[in-house]
């Protein structure tokens, strides 16, 4: 507790465009090596960029969710640095002007509520792809897929705003499912089109400078984010501790053995040696155009996050489990409309719904084979008893596989509820025959048993027991 980090973000966003940003070129992932390529990708003598106003468009749209300034006007920049994967020697991208800047982004701090700054939005092109296959010396060769040069990016480049490994994953977190509500990147960290980089850096609790902060590369997960983060912080202050120095310094984050390890020193800007592409004009960006796009956003999560609370009575936990599964918050409303209670149709979206779908290996909700009314009609009969929650279960996954409502699966299988206390008390006779010694607990006072026989009638039922009517005639039986 003696030191506060200090931590910013650099986010990569892939936009969501079938063409790069230069050119005709599809930006499809898994292609052929090499196979997404053109001379004005490549850098080829005498190519010339053309830039795709749907990059623009996409951009604009994140830079207003982000609470940002768009700028009518916008320079592109060469970034000027040599990489094998990067074949003109230097990356276009956006400097001393770029499309948008001072926005804001809500997040929270210790559970509650906090704000991170949003210091740019900038339009910028990907580079292309080392890659070192198994069985190829990393030594001697280092092949190459151009693939990806070309392809469309925005980075967003928060404040130093966040102060905990924790704070950054949920700052990080909250940045992707607003990307993905928007339509402007699809989320996928496992295929590199959303990537992390994090500014961190330690300081005395109290002080106001800055320290030397180090940028960790590498980060593909929040979970990983976290962890990392967590790393190099304490790294940080063993180094102060044992009288060392932090070196500014760029550090990869390395998975299998949960440490960061040193790349190499961090750039400064003048590094790059920026400078205005002389083969693009500037960007201008339209107030009207701006202002059509800004009427077309979506809900965004943080606002409907907040709407579910009000409207339906949800904790803020609920509302955000099903803010988070993707395309959830629909469909549960259509549930709501459809009769099933809130609470009802959250707890079915939370349990069996996730759980299907991570079964499959999938994210969406509308990859689900059950209609919001259909799952609604079987939260209703579990509500009202019709079946049990044990068998409604059964029921749910008899739904997914054949597509049949539930009430036409419980008439077909005879899942219905045993609520006859005719046939209920002869059963529950029997089992207090059996079981003299939980009974004489009972009557004892310790009522805890009534559960351990409460189970006995729902065993012997097949699960099929009324649960509360269950209860009340065990206990007028047990007197």
């Amino acid at each position: 507790m003696r030191f506060e980090p200090v931590i910013g973000l650099e986010i990569h966003a892939q936009l969501l465009t079938a063409t790069k940003i230069f050119c005709g070129c599809p930006t499809t992932f898994g292609a052929p090596p090499n196979s997404q390529v053109c001379p004005v990708c490549l850098g080829l003598p005498g190519a010339l960029p053309v830039l795709n106003r749907h990059v623009v468009e996409l951009a604009v749209r994140a830079a207003l969710a982000l609470n940002c300034t768009v700028h009518e006007e916008s320079v592109f920049a060469r970034k000027n640095y040599f990489y094998p994967d990067l074949p003109k020697g230097y990356q276009i991208s956006q400097y001393e002007r770029p499309l948008a800047t001072g926005g804001w982004l809500d997040a929270t701090r210790s559970g509650a509520p906090t704000r991170v700054g949003i210091t740019r939005v900038h339009v910028e092109e990907d580079a292309g792809k080392s890659l070192h296959p198994a069985g190829s010396d990393p030594q001697r060769s280092t092949f190459l897929d151009f693939n990806r040069s070309g392809v469309p990016l925005i980075e967003i480049v928060t404040e130093p705003d966040l102060r905990s490994a924790a704070e950054a994953a949920d700052c990080f977190t909250r940045l992707r499912e607003m990307l993905v509500a928007l339509g402007v990147n699809d989320g996928s960290m496992e295929e590199g089109s959303l990537r992390c980089d994090a500014n961190v850096s330690v300081r005395p609790v109290g002080v106001e400078a800055l320290g030397t902060k180090a940028e960790v590369k590498n980060v593909n997960s929040f979970r990983y984010l976290q962890k990392a983060l967590e790393f190099e912080i304490d790294r940080q202050v063993r180094v102060i501790d044992g009288g060392g120095a932090v070196r500014q310094e760029t550090r990869l984050w390395n998975s299998d053995t949960g440490e960061t390890a040193s790349m190499r020193s961090k750039e400064e800007a003048h590094d790059y040696r920026y400078f205005p592409e002389p083969d693009l004009p500037p960007l201008h960006v339209d107030g009207v155009w701006i202002e059509t796009i800004r009427a077309s956003l979506p809900e965004l999560p943080a606002a409907r996050r907040a709407r579910l609370v009000a409207a339906y009575g949800l904790s803020e936990y609920d509302a955000d489990v099903i803010e988070r599964l993707a395309g959830a918050a629909p469909y549960f409303e259509r549930m709501v409309r459809a009769g099933a209670a809130p609470k009802a149709a959250g707890n079915w979206l939370q349990g069996e719904v996730r759980r299907k779908l991570k079964e499959i290996g999938l994210e969406r909700i509308d990859a689900v084979p059950i209609s919001a009314e259909a799952l609604a009609e079987l939260a209703i009969l579990t509500d009202r008893g019709v079946v049990s929650s044990t068998v409604a279960k059964e029921v749910f996954d008899k739904m997914w596989a054949s597509g049949r409502s539930a009430a036409a699966i419980i008439d077909a299988d005879k899942l219905g509820q045993m609520g006859d206390e005719q046939a209920l008390g002869a059963i529950i006779a029997e089992i207090l025959a059996r079981h003299p010694e939980p009974v004489a607990q009972y009557r004892a006072g310790r009522t805890a048993t009534l559960g351990f026989l409460v189970g006995q009638v729902m065993k012997a039922t097949d699960g099929k027991a009324n649960p509360k009517v269950v209860n009340e005639l065990l206990k007028r039986a047990l007197g």
